[in-house]
């Protein structure tokens, strides 16, 4: 009995023996399987990369650089080896590789998909702009595996873009001294002849007889002629305001809050606090301009009876802020019609200067406009003593809107 027990035993442990042989080779087979189906994978996504017209790169999971196709190293000119880790980083501008790494390592550290602008070497020595976008990569058990990106070259739409800009900013400047030069004209011609006219009038009135009639007449001239007279000067100063020249950009926005709250009867308050001395040119215009068409704006369409504007300096920057709690609008809605040309020469202006601009809005909720301008921190010396003495004269008694 003993005896066949152990050729029974026997026999099962050889069938147990052959299994596990078997379920070992069905598992190397299934590795190799896996084993080639990978190397297979890897290496249609490598002709994939290679052939595609834009710089491929991925990163493992210590934020080095681990791969670079072809186009890659064609761009650049140098080789696998020495654009792993962080050696693609070399060929960055100097200019520009704080930023760009500073963005790479933040985004790598929330995991968060990002996109920058940087200038990157070319094989022939020429910095050329790329934008480079990167994801996070994961594996199947959902660890965090590194990055993969890519970046294409943009120089030739950046040029494009700067050709755009020196045009517009040409148009712009063109406008201004056409404003220049019909605010002189309105100023120091129309409004010389209207007070000869006056002068004239009154002449005429001191010489007619004692006539009430005619008193009545003369004096309704007269008062005729003041009134066009005022609102040419209005006029002249909304095309360009002396003050902005003279006095600056602070001035000049607070006397024209001043003068449209008289005439719209409407509540403007004006705060303005650490300002440069002295701005350039190009940027006391921008702000004033984009100033005149937010106040238009809220006191033509926004039904506001109060607005608040804030202007002041900032580290780098010069800050506006125009704010109504008027009957608000939909942005992009009015950006696509012809009443949103206004605010998109606001924005353009802003760009030119390489502002930034935000029109916040909502139908019944109001209207606030932010805008920030970067500036210089001091202007040069020449153009501090122009305005210096400039405003000598003006504190003498040579009023510039006399």
């Amino acid at each position: 009995m003993a005896d066949n027990w152990y050729i029974i035993g026997g026999v099962s442990l050889c069938l147990v023996e052959a299994l596990l042989v078997l379920g070992l080779a069905w598992q190397g087979a299934r590795r190799s399987r896996a084993q080639t189906a990978l190397r297979e994978s890897e290496e249609r996504f490598r002709r994939l990369a290679n052939t595609a017209p834009v710089l491929i790169w991925m990163s493992g999971p210590d934020a080095l650089c681990t791969y670079f196709n072809k186009p890659w190293l064609d761009f650049t000119g140098r080789t696998f080896e020495a654009e792993l880790g962080d050696g693609w980083s070399e060929g960055v501008h100097p200019e520009d590789r704080p930023g760009c790494l500073e963005s790479y390592r933040r985004a790598f550290d929330r995991r968060e998909a990002f996109r920058i602008e940087y200038r990157l070497r070319r094989h022939d020595g020429e910095g050329r702009w790329i934008v480079d976008t990167g994801v996070p990569r994961f594996n199947a058990d959902g660890t965090f595996a590194g990055y993969i990106g890519s970046a294409i070259d943009i120089t030739d739409h950046k040029k494009a873009e700067e050709a755009l800009a020196t045009v517009s900013r040409r148009l712009i400047e063109a406008q201004e001294e056409e404003r220049r030069h019909i605010a002189r004209e309105l100023h120091d011609d129309i409004s010389q002849h209207l007070a000869l006219l006056a002068v004239d009038l009154q002449k005429l009135d001191d010489a007619l007889p004692q006539s009430p009639v005619l008193r009545r007449q003369t004096g309704e001239l007269s008062n005729h002629i003041l009134q066009i007279s005022g609102e040419v000067q209005s006029l002249s100063h909304r095309l360009h305001s002396s003050k902005l020249d003279v006095l600056g950009v602070a001035a000049a926005m607070k006397g024209f809050c001043h003068e449209l709250s008289a005439q719209q009867k409407v509540e403007i308050s004006f705060k303005d606090g650490d300002m440069p001395r002295v701005l350039p040119q190009e940027v006391s215009v921008c702000l004033f301009r984009v100033l005149q068409e937010a106040l238009r704006n809220a006191v033509k369409h926004s039904d506001a009876k109060h607005v608040e504007v804030n202007l002041r300096g900032a580290s780098g920057a010069i800050l506006l802020t125009v704010r109504d709690s008027g009957v608000g609008f939909d942005v992009e809605e009015v950006m696509n019609t012809q009443h949103g040309l206004g605010l998109i020469s606001m924005r353009e202006r802003v760009s030119l200067m390489r502002g930034a601009i935000s029109i916040d809005s909502k139908p019944g909720a109001g209207t606030e406009i932010n805008v920030r301008v970067p500036v210089a921190t001091d202007a040069a010396p020449q153009e501090k003593f122009v305005r210096t003495a400039v405003r000598a004269v003006v504190a003498r008694g040579s009023s510039p809107e006399s």
